[in-house]
């Protein structure tokens, strides 16, 4: 029985400028902004995708493969 990987999007939040982008294009609502200054993603949400990452316009989002 092998680990299975699956891709998650992860948020450099010292970087994150918080503009939403993020937000607004994400499918399932995986992000949200967190206190106002950071992007924050429910990791049992997102799948992936990289919308995300392409839009965001800070490049502060990274699609890595996880195991789980």
């Amino acid at each position: 029985m092998g680990t299975k990987t699956r891709k998650r999007a992860f948020v450099d939040t010292a970087s994150c400028v918080a503009c939403g982008c993020c937000v607004k294009i994400c499918p399932l609502s995986a992000i949200q902004i967190r206190h106002g200054v950071r992007a924050e993603v429910d990791v049992e949400r997102c799948v992936g995708c990289g919308r995300c990452a392409r839009e965001c316009p800070a490049s502060v989002i990274e699609i890595r493969e996880v195991q789980s």
